[in-house]
């Protein structure tokens, strides 16, 4: 057991001070420090600097590890060129990124405060280092393959990498499934999958409604995807469109990724489903597609929460930065509101979306804490200040661990 002692708790609904935390893997209590050690007497006390705050862990709940290689291979502003670019130097990316190459991503994010993340796997190839990441992972194995011609290969693959995802029995470590997209799954493959994914209660993503080119695809089988869809893959005309994809998906809530092309009748959909809409800001401005409308995500009462995608679509790995970028990109909605709704995007919100047992100060949690150094006694507009300021990050906890130290 051990007891620590910050100035400052971040609470889902308030700011406290004179508390302090006995945990071990998990919270154990909340309570002011005398009181925590006439209860636990043999705990180690740490008590931290003025002016420090503790927070949950960060839960970046979408990251494509394999593509960390990029820095300038890629072409940024159209979805479609930055499409044809990922195809051209495919090789090379994945090549290029080595365990070293995506433990140091993974490393990344453990610098930013992030805790728990959903790594979203399309080979396999960051299994290992997944696996020794010190951070809690959902690893979503993704199912990619429009061609019914290919469906069983297809398949076989997927499963095969599935399997070996569930081999790891690491605490902390949890096997998904990621169905790529409507315009890239064959309906047969996402119902063989989510046979699986029902039976053994998996966690689900997706991506969904990212471009103008997937908008009239689905519709109409037109656009900017025809020519992608007929030179590459001989195919005339879209495997479903968005309300039948959405239909596999009844009665299982899943994350859906980005969204920013959504139909009213498809958000209702997704309110009725119970799905999670991941907010990819930088991503979302970087391949030239829209800002996610959240307040109608809002006005249904949508869950939305916040990731930063892969390297193959943003700078870092950061989701104090995406948090940022969010809250100037949304220049209408109500500054304070937003920005601790932001915050409970990457706290308790992802974490009840990904179904891991985190994301709040609270009795029970796992002890994923981080601690940033504030430079004064905190406002009521904390939330703003910890999205805009950017404090350092002293110690990063995980499951009650001491796994990064910063001095300021």
């Amino acid at each position: 057991m051990q007891i620590i002692t910050p100035h400052f708790i971040y609470f889902k609904d308030r700011i406290s001070t004179n508390l302090s935390i006995a945990y071990d893997n998990t919270i154990e209590k909340i309570a002011p420090i005398e009181e925590l050690r006439e209860e636990f007497p043999d705990a180690k006390v740490t008590t931290l600097r003025e002016n420090s705050l503790l927070m949950p862990g960060l839960i970046n709940a979408h990251v494509h590890i394999e593509f960390s290689a990029n820095k300038t291979h890629l072409s940024y502003g159209d979805f479609m060129s930055w499409l044809y670019s990922v195809i051209e130097n495919r090789e090379e990316l994945i090549g290029g990124c080595n365990e070293k190459c995506m433990s140091k991503a993974i490393d990344s994010m453990l610098q930013n405060g992030i805790t728990t993340f959903g790594a979203i796997s399309s080979h396999g190839m960051d299994l290992e280092a997944c696996e020794h990441a010190k951070q809690n992972v959902v690893y979503f194995n993704e199912l990619i393959g429009s061609q019914a011609t290919m469906a069983d290969s297809l398949f076989t693959d997927f499963l095969s990498r599935l399997n070996a995802s569930k081999t790891v029995k690491r605490d902390g470590f949890q096997a998904g499934v990621a169905i790529h997209s409507p315009y890239a799954v064959h309906p047969v493959l996402i119902k063989k999958a989510l046979g699986i994914v029902k039976s053994e209660k998996l966690p689900l993503t997706a991506h969904f409604m990212e471009s103008q080119a997937e908008r009239d695809w689905l519709d109409k089988s037109d656009g900017d995807f025809k020519k992608f869809f007929v030179d590459l893959l001989k195919q005339e005309k879209n495997v479903s469109d968005a309300p039948e994809f959405l239909e596999h998906f009844e009665g299982t809530p899943t994350l859906l990724t980005h969204g920013v092309q959504a139909s009213d009748e498809e958000l209702d959909i997704i309110k009725t489903s119970k799905h999670t809409i991941i907010h990819c800001p930088i991503s979302n401005r970087l391949l030239g597609n829209p800002t996610l409308n959240i307040k109608a995500l809002n006005d249904k009462k949508i869950r939305w929460i916040v990731a930063t995608d892969g390297l193959s679509s943003n700078y870092k790995l950061d989701l104090f930065e995406e948090m940022k970028m969010s809250l100037f990109m949304h220049s209408d909605a109500p500054l304070l509101e937003f920005a601790k709704a932001l915050i409970d995007g990457v706290t308790i919100n992802a974490a009840d979306a990904l179904g891991v047992n985190a994301g709040e100060i609270a009795v029970g949690k796992n002890a994923d804490m981080i601690i940033l150094d504030l430079k004064s006694e905190p406002s009521k507009e904390l939330a703003i200040h910890i999205i805009l300021h950017r404090y350092n990050i002293s110690k990063v906890y995980i499951q009650g661990k001491l796994e990064k130290e910063n001095s300021i």
